[in-house]
């Protein structure tokens, strides 16, 4: 099967995930609801799980083939301090959270991908499927590499996504080098990414 036919075979459930994570919106490094869905959803995937780095994050890992090479692949858990408006029936439970940013959809996008490896590993070595806490201003990858993430899951390379509204589905910016790995009040009310 095609990639993007086994990936489009998957969207009911990285949609339910995704659902399910944005009604229960937790910020920092509150996000035990999401770590246990996401540990669980890993583990029914026969993906070895660790836990508690940072303190609420987890790393999944995968390995096929016999090669030394490992790549790291990245979602944030965590929501924001906001009230949310919006009426559909998945909206925030949880009074003054809500994700804002989209990392309910990065945290079922990595998922998802978690599924289509763990059933069709076509690769030689390890991934690890790395799930931070408290990407928006609370230190979350520092935290976690605090407690040793790439001592213990070492990596030649991580790749993270973040969504971004108004580009056309399916299409993807990318750069070489460092892109969005910083956000700045620029003084004038507004938000700007510094690479």
């Amino acid at each position: 099967m095609h990639l993007v036919d086994a990936l489009r075979r998957l969207t009911p459930e990285m949609a339910a995930w995704r659902h399910d994570i944005h009604r229960h919106p937790e910020t920092a490094y509150e996000a035990h609801r999401t770590s246990a869905l996401v540990a669980t959803e890993l583990e029914r995937l026969g993906i070895e799980v660790h836990r508690g780095l940072g303190t609420t994050g987890l790393v999944g890992v995968l390995r096929a083939g016999t090669a030394n090479r490992a790549v790291g692949l990245r979602a944030d858990m965590g929501a924001l301090n906001l009230t949310e408006l919006n009426d559909f029936d998945y909206c925030s439970v949880n009074e003054g959270k809500m994700h804002a940013c989209g990392h309910d959809g990065h945290t079922a996008m990595l998922l998802g991908a978690a599924q289509y490896l763990a059933h069709d590993p076509g690769f030689d070595g390890t991934v690890y499927f790395i799930f931070q806490p408290a990407e928006e201003g609370g230190h979350g990858a520092k935290a976690m590499i605090d407690d040793g993430l790439f001592e213990r899951f070492p990596c030649e390379s991580v790749f993270g996504l973040h969504n971004m509204p108004g580009f056309e589905v399916g299409t993807f910016a990318v750069r070489k080098g460092p892109i969005l790995a910083s956000a700045d009040n620029d003084g004038l009310g507004g938000l700007r990414l510094d690479a």
